[in-house]
C-alpha cells in the first residue's frame, strides 16, 4: 500500500508493489510481452514510464485494483479486465460464464460426456497448437456438460458432475497465460465444485491440482501447498489396493507440491515431495501416463528439471535433462515447457546459445505453447538484449516468432 512517500518514481514504486507480491522481473515482464531488461530500466528510471494502457496491464498482473499505488497521484480504481491472449478465449468464455436459466434441450449422456471430454484431453496433448485445438472442443462440452448436471439425476449425475470437472480442468490449462485472472479463476472454481458435487476422491483431488496451479501463478503458494498435501491426505487410503489413476493422481499432486515449495525456496520440502513422486511411480506400468495430469515415470524425472531450476541449482538440472528423454513425455505442449526449463537452466549458467538452442528446439515442437508462455517471451527478450553478439540476429528473430517487442 502507499506508504505516504509521494515523491517516489513510478519505477520504484513498481519495483515496491512487484518485491511485495514476490514475483520476479522475468515472469511480470513475460506477463505482459516485454522482456526483464525493459521493466527493469523503468524500475531503474532509465526509462520512461510505460503509457497508461501499459501500466493497466503491470497493475492486473500484480494484482493491483488502485493504479495509485503504482503512479502515486489520484485514485483510479480498476475494473476486472477481460484478457484475451489467444482467439480460443471468448467462445470458452462464453461457456462458462454464460447463464442457462431455462434448458429447454434434451441433455447429452454422462458415458457421452466423458467420451468427449478424454477426447479433447487427448487433442490438448497431441496437437502442436494446444489452445486453438482443444478450445474448439471445450464450449460444446462445457454447454452440455452444465445443461446435463441440471437435468440428470442419481449416479449419472454424480458421473455428468466428474466429466464436466475435467473440461473445466482442461479450460484452465487452455487458458493459462492467455486469459485475466478472472476467468481462470472461474475455470478452476467451476472445476472443484464440480468435484465437491461427485464427491468422488479422484475428481477432488484433480480439482485441487488444477486450483492448486492457478493458487501458485497468483501468489497463493502457501494455499497452494497446503492444498496439495491434503489432497495427497485424501488419496493415502487408496494406495495399496486402488487403481492406477488414483496412484497417479496422489503422485500429481505431489509433483505439484515439489514445484510449489521449489518456487518457496524450501528445498528440502521440493525434494522430499520428488522423491515420494517417483516411488509411487514406480508401480505404474512402463510408458503408462495419466491421461489429464500426464504423471507417469518418465513426467516424474522430467519434473525434476523444473524444481532444480526453481531452486537455482542449474547444474543438477541440467544433468537431470541430459539423462533423461523428453520426448518419452506424452504432450507436445508439456515437453515444450520442458525444454523451456531447460533453456532457464541455460540462462542461469549465463549459457546464451545454450538457452538460444534450446528454445529454437521447444519451437520447434509447439511454437503455440512457446508464444503464449510468459516465461518463454522474457527469456527471448532477455537474449536479445544481453545475449552479444554471437546470438543476437537470430535472438532478434525469436523474438519477433514469439511476438516480443524488444
Amino acid at each position: 500500500m502507499d506508504d505516504g512517500t509521494d515523491d517516489r518514481t513510478i519505477g520504484v514504486r513498481l519495483q515496491a508493489v512487484r518485491e511485495r507480491t514476490g514475483k520476479t522481473r522475468p515472469v511480470v515482464a513475460g506477463l505482459v510481452g516485454r522482456s526483464a531488461e525493459w521493466l527493469k530500466a523503468i524500475e531503474r528510471g532509465r526509462s520512461k514510464p510505460p503509457r497508461l494502457d501499459m501500466l493497466v496491464r503491470l497493475a492486473e498482473v500484480l494484482g493491483v485494483r488502485d493504479l495509485a499505488e503504482i503512479t502515486g497521484e489520484a485514485s483510479v480504481p480498476l475494473g476486472v479486465g477481460r484478457r484475451s491472449g489467444h482467439p480460443a478465449v471468448a467462445d470458452i468464455r462464453e461457456a462458462i460464464e454464460g447463464v442457462q436459466l431455462v434448458v429447454a434441450e434434451s441433455p447429452v449422456s454422462a458415458d457421452e460426456l466423458h467420451r468427449r471430454a478424454a477426447h479433447a484431453w487427448t487433442v490438448w496433448h497431441s496437437s502442436a497448437t494446444p489452445r486453438a485445438a482443444a478450445g474448439g472442443l471445450l464450449p460444446a462440452l462445457i454447454r452440455d456438460g452444465r445443461r446435463a448436471v441440471r437435468t440428470v439425476e442419481g449416479q449419472d449425475r454424480r458421473q455428468a458432475y466428474i466429466a464436466l470437472a475435467s473440461a473445466y480442468a482442461l479450460s484452465e490449462q487452455v487458458l493459462a497465460w492467455v486469459a485475466d485472472s478472472a476467468l481462470l479463476w472461474l475455470a478452476a472454481d467451476r472445476c472443484m465444485e464440480c468435484a465437491q458435487q461427485a464427491d468422488d476422491p479422484d475428481t477432488l483431488a484433480m480439482a485441487s491440482w488444477v486450483l492448486g496451479n492457478v493458487w501458485r501463478s497468483t501468489g497463493r503458494e502457501d494455499d497452494a501447498l497446503r492444498l496439495a498435501q491434503d489432497a495427497a491426505a485424501l488419496l493415502e487410503p487408496h494406495l495399496a489396493d486402488g487403481s492406477d489413476e488414483s496412484r497417479a493422481l496422489w503422485g500429481a499432486v505431489q509433483l505439484h507440491a515439489a514445484i510449489t515449495a521449489g518456487r518457496m525456496g524450501r528445498e528440502g520440502d521440493a525434494l522430499r515431495c520428488l522423491d515420494q513422486a517417483a516411488t509411487v511411480s514406480t508401480r505404474l506400468p512402463s510408458g503408462w501416463a495419466h491421461p489429464v495430469t500426464l504423471f507417469g515415470p518418465a513426467n516424474t524425472t522430467l519434473t525434476g528439471i523444473s524444481v532444480q531450476v526453481d531452486l537455482s541449482r542449474a547444474a543438477q538440472a541440467l544433468d537431470v535433462a541430459n539423462a533423461a528423454d523428453v520426448d518419452a513425455v506424452p504432450s507436445l505442449d508439456r515437453r515444450t515447457r520442458l525444454w523451456l526449463e531447460v533453456a532457464r537452466g541455460y540462462a542461469q549458467r549465463k549459457d546464451p546459445i545454450g538457452t538460444l538452442h534450446v528454445m529454437q528446439r521447444a519451437i520447434g515442437i509447439s511454437e503455440e505453447s512457446m508464444r503464449c508462455h510468459p516465461v518463454a517471451r522474457s527469456l527471448a527478450g532477455d537474449l536479445v538484449v544481453s545475449g552479444g553478439r554471437m546470438v543476437e540476429r537470430e535472438a532478434r528473430a525469436l523474438a519477433s516468432q514469439l511476438g516480443v517487442t524488444v
